[in-house]
């Protein structure tokens, strides 16, 4: 089992930036793809980034790209987003999630991804 535990969202105006967090305990994740989603209230939950498990290929949603970028720190079994040029739109609980399947490519479909975090609650004021 892994557990995910995201943090460092908050309020923020637009045009600033955050960085997210998600510290993996339980199990390394040194082998698993990692992905960001994020699900605004109302809306289903849509993916946001991923990157492989050696950290060598990152995929992002088109409406985040250039925006944001997500990295990853297996020393530290910890994934990260960063979040900048923030726009109202990327308001939204953000949920950091491990794929097991890191002989395959990555996911982008919540149904990809075996663990799940909590969420970190983002908030982009205008």
């Amino acid at each position: 089992q892994v557990q995910l535990v995201e943090s460092g969202g908050g309020l923020v105006q637009a045009g600033g930036s955050l960085r997210l967090s998600c510290a993996a305990s339980g199990r390394t994740i040194s082998r698993y793809h990692m992905g960001w989603f994020r699900q605004a209230p109302g809306k289903e939950r849509e993916f946001v980034a991923a990157v492989t498990w050696s950290g060598s290929s990152t995929r992002y949603a088109d409406s985040v790209k250039g925006r944001f970028t997500i990295s990853r720190d297996n020393a530290k079994n910890t994934v990260y987003l960063q979040m900048n040029s923030l726009k109202p739109e990327d308001a939204a609980v953000y949920y950091c999630a491990a794929d097991s399947k890191y002989f395959a490519m990555i996911g982008t479909t919540t149904r990809a991804y075996d663990y799940w975090g909590q969420g970190t609650q983002v908030t982009v004021s205008s």
